[in-house]
């Protein structure tokens, strides 16, 4: 399998495994079935210029099956033990789990799966890796406390690739429907500016067949939510995270929303060994691509690029917490 930065071999200060966990196995959790049909950016509205940028043109897939009946059973009570971690997600989320893979070992194993990996690369069309960030693998959405008030507010995710897995039974929840947008972030930006929201003819709401199924989602690019449930209920989904290993295109990621909802403690050090990721692979294809008799300022440039990464996690750890990016105000 492709690993673009190791699971640390250490927790962070403040988590610990949970006791008597069942060790994942692949050939019983896993009950994979690609999907068939998906959506492109291109069919969202996005232009080529905005395309050629990112990691990949896809945008969403249908619903396709991830974990046999057993999987998703153990994923709901691994769930379920987790929710007593939760805490608010910023101005966006009432109750999300951050660092999961931190404490069960099984989520860690799913999350990082070789055989999802690759399923999840075909998907997208690109080479992947699980996210270098592991804050980024196994994040949880429990339901708010508030009927009314959506389970996430419309935005465009932190992170350029992703999956949203549904732990709860989506046929047997009252609302709180997985919903994205036919239309781009420039558009959502302009009817979110306007105190609007996406009008209910260019919303898409997924049929998920039950527990375990996902919905891969270029998830930097495709404006989603979790709809409001009609009725107080547990609704529970899972979200696990990728990296392009094509280094070239843009990070398409905004950590600097993280501060202060992510423990300081992993944070930090998993966003700095990111970006050196990313600057790694930028500055080895500077070493074997840049020929002789450039002109100065485009080795400058070249060298620029490379580093940028970097240049902006630094500006933006310096920077400090901001509210994270959403549509609704």
């Amino acid at each position: 399998m492709n690993i673009a930065v190791p699971f640390p071999e250490e927790l962070p200060a403040g988590y610990e495994w949970l006791p008597n966990e069942i060790r994942f196995d692949p050939n019983k959790h896993l009950a994979l079935e690609p999907p068939t049909c998906v959506i492109t950016l291109a069919e969202l509205g996005y232009s080529e210029s905005e395309i050629e940028s990112t990691a990949t043109p896809f945008a969403a897939s249908e619903p396709f099956r991830v974990l046999s009946d057993e999987g998703a059973k153990i994923m709901l009570q691994t769930a379920g033990t987790l929710r007593a971690y939760t805490k608010r997600g910023g101005n966006r989320i009432e109750n999300i789990v951050r660092g999961g893979c931190y404490r069960s070992r099984w989520l860690r194993d799913l999350c990082i799966s070789p055989e999802v990996t690759e399923v999840m690369a075909n998907i997208y069309g690109t080479r992947i890796a699980p996210h270098t960030m592991p804050v980024h693998l196994g994040h949880m959405n429990f339901e708010p406390s508030n009927v009314n008030e959506a389970v996430d507010k419309w935005h465009h995710d932190t992170i350029p690739l992703d999956y949203v897995m549904m732990v709860t039974d989506p046929k047997k929840l009252p609302g709180g429907r997985f919903e994205y947008f036919l239309g781009t972030k420039e558009e959502a930006a302009a009817l979110g500016a306007a105190g609007k929201t996406p009008p209910p003819d260019r919303i898409v709401a997924p049929d998920f067949p039950g527990p375990g199924y996902v919905i891969a989602l270029h998830g930097n690019m495709v404006v989603h939510r979790g709809a409001p449930l009609t009725a107080q209920a547990e609704r529970i989904t899972m979200v696990n995270a990728y990296v392009a290993l094509d280094r070239t295109g843009n990070d398409q990621s905004r950590t600097r929303d993280l501060i202060g909802i992510d423990d300081d403690a992993a944070l930090y050090t998993e966003w700095a060994k990111h970006a050196a990721w990313r600057a790694q692979g930028r500055l080895g294809d500077l070493i074997e691509t840049l020929p002789f008799n450039q002109e100065p300022e485009a080795v400058i440039s070249r060298l620029e690029s490379a580093v940028a990464d970097v240049q902006q996690a630094i500006a933006d750890m310096k920077a400090g917490p901001r509210e994270a990016e959403h549509y609704e105000r």
